[in-house]
């Protein structure tokens, strides 16, 4: 196997690569997960929490 074979197997090996995780970031399935996770920084539970606990400690 010569080097341009070699480069051109790596070159198909990453294309299917990104698009498997093209595919993985924009399919439907994935995007209830992600609008969770943006959506962390809006909840107040859990700093609530920790003032709660650290409230209850002193």
């Amino acid at each position: 196997m010569d080097y341009g074979t070699f480069q051109g197997i790596l070159t198909i090996i990453v294309m299917v690569t990104f698009v498997g995780i093209f595919y993985w970031a924009y399919s439907k399935h994935s995007k209830s997960n992600f609008d969770e996770a943006a959506n962390l920084v809006f909840s107040d539970d859990e700093l609530a929490k920790m003032s709660k606990d650290s409230g209850e400690q002193k």
